[in-house]
């Protein structure tokens, strides 16, 4: 693309040199030429460094979304795991109430039987 943009540039110089009898017009020109492609190859550079820049930007958040989903992943089973322990307690606990109330019922059974 610089390589083109350089042409045109010396094409336009060449154009307006052969427009004008004067030198001063002439050098003007390749002068005002020279200076448009060292503006071009700066941009060029510019723009280069703009890319990479948010390349590096782009890299650089999708190793943070990773990591974020990671530790998400590791949250959510731990969460799970928290929540499958305490299901287990209370499956106990309620476990254990049941025993005592037919324990109960038993006893209350064979208290009104013996009487």
């Amino acid at each position: 693309m610089k390589i083109h943009l350089l042409a045109i540039s010396a094409l336009l110089a060449l154009t307006v040199s052969a427009c004008g009898d004067d030198a001063a017009k002439n050098a003007e020109a390749t002068k005002a030429a020279a200076e448009a492609a060292q503006k071009v190859d700066e941009a060029a550079r510019k723009a280069g460094a703009a890319v990479g820049a948010a390349a590096e930007t782009a890299k650089e958040a999708g190793k943070e979304a990773v990591a974020a989903t990671k530790e998400a992943g590791k949250e959510a089973v731990e969460a799970t795991k928290e929540a499958g322990k305490e299901i287990v307690v209370k499956a106990a606990d309620a476990t254990k109430e049941a025993a005592e109330a037919t324990k109960e019922a038993a006893d209350r059974t064979k208290a009104a039987v013996g009487k």
